[in-house]
């Protein structure tokens, strides 16, 4: 694979940066435009405080502009004024079916990484977030709601959650039945915190929960999962995806993937699982770049 593409190799390197903070690397990004913007996904490279090129270049660089929709976060290179070689796209689904090929960069951008386009384009709706427990069905009771269990290692057992525990508020609320505390939960996303007032023996306290994913949560001793590794924190609500296997960690979210003629069909924007990625198809992404860049200087 690597001589089908031939040069093309070194071009799609030569737009792939990483993007670091602390001496970490935390998402990778791609060059949209000669005067050194980078776009990358937003949730991963909040923070990073410079790119570093498959050359191995470190540049400086500050967030621009952010898109909440997509998760999209466009970045300027700060201290260069060089013109830098950018992304060609194809703005045509048909180029993204089921089967055909598809490269990235690795972790490093020392080479490429092959896959195949896995399902259909679709979106993917929000998934909200959850706590990882199973409560008593409760049409109304003064006395807190029960937990019947709780799934190890899941939000709500991380959170300090018991079998037996009765939750008697959330977030302030008193609540009295079951779909009253589904009904909060709902509205809150994987990572979002939920502060429960509980009693436990006669005795009340207080707990904070990070909601976790569903399919973490109940689908923990899943096979798949547990050999996945860390997967990226947002994974749901976006208006369009490709879905590919290409072996990327979380890391390398916010990069380009590419056909094997070396244009941009879309940016990573979800690891789910070691055989799983997401990414939002040029049609989703065009449109807020080309805003953005038109609004800036």
């Amino acid at each position: 694979m690597n001589e089908a593409t031939g040069k093309k190799r070194a071009e799609v390197l030569d737009l792939l940066w990483g993007l670091y903070r602390n001496d970490k690397l935390i998402s990778h990004g791609i060059m949209v435009n000669p005067k050194g913007y980078l776009l990358s996904k937003a949730s991963s490279s909040m923070g990073a405080r410079y790119a570093m090129s498959y050359s191995g270049k470190y540049l400086p660089i500050r967030i621009r502009k952010r898109d909440e929709k997509t998760d999209l976060a466009l970045w300027q290179i700060t201290d260069s004024s060089k013109l830098w070689p950018f992304a060609d796209w194809h703005n045509d689904l048909n180029k993204t079916k089921i089967g055909n090929w598809a490269i990235s960069g690795n972790k490093d951008l020392s080479g490429l990484t092959f896959g195949v386009i896995s399902a259909k384009s679709r979106s993917i709706g929000r998934e909200g977030g959850v706590m990882g427990v199973i409560l008593e069905e409760s049409n109304s009771s003064t006395k807190g709601i029960k937990v019947l269990e709780v799934l190890p290692h899941a939000a709500g057992d991380r959170g300090g959650l018991k079998v037996m525990d009765r939750i008697i508020r959330v977030d302030g609320r008193t609540v009295r039945t079951t779909e009253q505390i589904y009904e909060i939960v709902k509205k809150k996303d994987p990572g979002d915190l939920l502060t429960l007032s509980i009693q436990r023996r006669k005795k009340e306290s207080l707990l904070r929960i990070t909601l976790g994913h569903r399919e973490v949560a109940f689908d923990m001793f899943n096979r798949n999962l547990l050999m996945s590794g860390p997967v990226s924190k947002r994974k749901d609500n976006f208006p369009m995806i490709l879905q590919h296997d290409l072996p990327l960690f979380k890391e390398m979210m916010g990069g380009g993937i590419f056909d094997l003629n070396g244009y941009c069909v879309g940016i990573n924007i979800a690891r789910i699982d070691r055989v799983t990625s997401y990414a939002l198809p040029t049609p989703v992404v065009l449109p807020v770049l080309n805003k953005w860049i038109k609004e800036l200087p």
